[in-house]
């Protein structure tokens, strides 16, 4: 099969968004042809094609490894793995930057999106990996100046509970015993900490100690929580398609779950224009709802939610009042110098008389209570008298 064909069926199969079933793949194969091929040359041509569409080549042993969170490519001989003690160099090479370019288009048809000179980024959810999704982005050049850059991160479904953490050694008992009570007084939190930090998986653990007759609306970007919980709701948003429609985000979610009846609202992370409604729906009655969101420390997330919410016109002033009122508790997770991942600190969001929120650390891994605790004891105990 010439790469011209190559090249053609797959921009007949991303334009249609059929995916690559083997009738469709055949289809493209005949129509691109030009019909000129009998029933026993499609079916070569299509076993070549699946080949050359399918699959994730030299990097699937990488992703399918266990502990493996993240697979980077940023050039043919630089392949880069974490497999939760951090980043190190595989000893992976490719053949040439074509191969890497060449791989970065398959995968870009797998996910139903086009990858050439005219879109020369793509992003998008790998599926066929059994219990986890991949999460694909990719970028040509000559925007990524060196080469084809290709970013792959496991999703592995979040199961862990906060028992299993604990006995890891990711959660301090007495850190889970404060987590609980904050479970029970149903006060709002967020979960902080940087890329591979290991949010989610405390998310989902949090909520698995939710009481099982509460109903959880779960809202995702891509579908990674899956809590221990017998009443969840997952929402999960959509990419447009290649003739850009039918896109569904995180913000139209979070409308829909209000809708929904639920007893806490999440948003599995918040980086955009959603945490105007998720925090409008924490202070309309919705209490113990829960989020994820990026920030290097607990001192930093009061500004990191300014910055998301500044481009949907709610401005500092405002957006310090709803936290000040939405939002209660902040856990905090990070890394070792190990590389391994932990909750670090337990934080209480505090209101200054001019409106200002800030973190004020209640506990801390390895200073214990902090200058927060007596403002997180005032919340618990009020909710319990409540």
């Amino acid at each position: 099969m010439s790469s011209s064909l190559v090249e053609r069926v797959r921009e007949r199969l991303a334009t249609e968004s059929v995916g690559l079933r083997p009738t469709a793949v055949a289809a493209a194969i005949r129509a691109e042809a030009g019909g000129v091929l009998g029933d026993a040359e499609v079916l070569a041509e299509l076993r070549t094609m699946q080949t050359e569409l399918t699959g994730a080549g030299i990097l699937e042993p990488l992703l399918r490894a266990d502990g493996t969170t993240d697979v980077l490519v940023t050039a043919p001989d630089s392949v880069w793995v974490d497999d939760g003690s951090g980043l190190r160099r595989s000893a992976l090479r490719f053949p040439d930057e074509d191969a890497v370019r060449r791989l970065a288009q398959r995968l870009a048809l797998a996910v139903g999106r086009r990858l050439d000179d005219a879109q020369p980024w793509v992003d998008g959810q790998l599926h066929g990996y059994g219990a986890f999704t991949v999460r694909l982005h990719a970028v040509l050049p000559p925007v990524a100046e060196a080469g084809t850059c290709l970013s792959l991160r496991v999703l592995r479904p979040a199961t862990q509970d906060l028992a299993s953490l604990t006995a890891s050694g990711a959660i301090a008992p007495d850190a889970a015993t404060l987590i609980d009570q904050v479970v029970s007084a149903r006060l709002a939190f967020l979960i902080s900490g940087g890329t591979g930090a290991g949010k989610t998986t405390l998310l989902a653990a949090v909520l698995g100690a939710v009481p099982p007759h509460e109903r959880i609306v779960c809202v995702e970007d891509a579908s990674e929580l899956a809590p221990r919980h017998p009443h969840l709701v997952k929402l999960v948003a959509r990419a447009a398609n290649v003739e850009g429609v039918g896109e569904v985000t995180v913000r139209d979610l979070v409308r829909q779950a209000l809708r929904m009846r639920p007893d806490r609202i999440v948003v599995g992370e918040v980086r955009g224009g959603e945490v105007v409604d998720l925090l409008a729906a924490l202070n309309t009655g919705h209490d113990g709802g829960a989020g994820t969101v990026h920030a290097n420390s607990p001192a930093e997330v009061p500004a990191r939610l300014e910055a998301l919410a500044a481009p949907s016109g709610l401005d500092r002033r405002a957006l310090h009042s709803q936290l000040g009122a939405a939002v209660q508790v902040l856990l905090h997770v990070g890394r070792d110098h190990g590389g391994r991942r932990r909750l670090v600190e337990i934080g209480v969001l505090a209101r200054a008389a001019d409106g200002e929120v800030s973190t004020q650390a209640a506990w801390h891994h390895e200073r214990g209570d902090g200058p927060g605790m007596p403002h997180l004891r005032h919340l618990l105990d009020g909710r319990r008298a409540g």
